[in-house]
């Protein structure tokens, strides 16, 4: 039970960080407000990666 729990988290972290890579440029312009919207694109893209590799880490390492 505790295996299925954690691939449906990692699952679902893998697919956050995927849309945080992809649509980046429309996040950062609807909940920041700031100017250089470059860098917090490139941060955004940064940590989707990120959020990417926990939750593909979290599925292999259950199978």
């Amino acid at each position: 039970m505790l295996k299925i729990i954690l691939t449906v988290f990692g699952v679902v972290i893998a697919l956050l960080g995927t849309i945080m890579v992809f649509d980046a440029r429309y996040l950062t312009k609807k909940l920041f407000s700031f100017g250089d919207q470059n860098e917090a694109t490139s941060g955004l893209k940064i940590l989707g990666f990120f959020l990417d590799i926990i939750g593909a880490l979290l599925i292999y390492f259950n199978f």
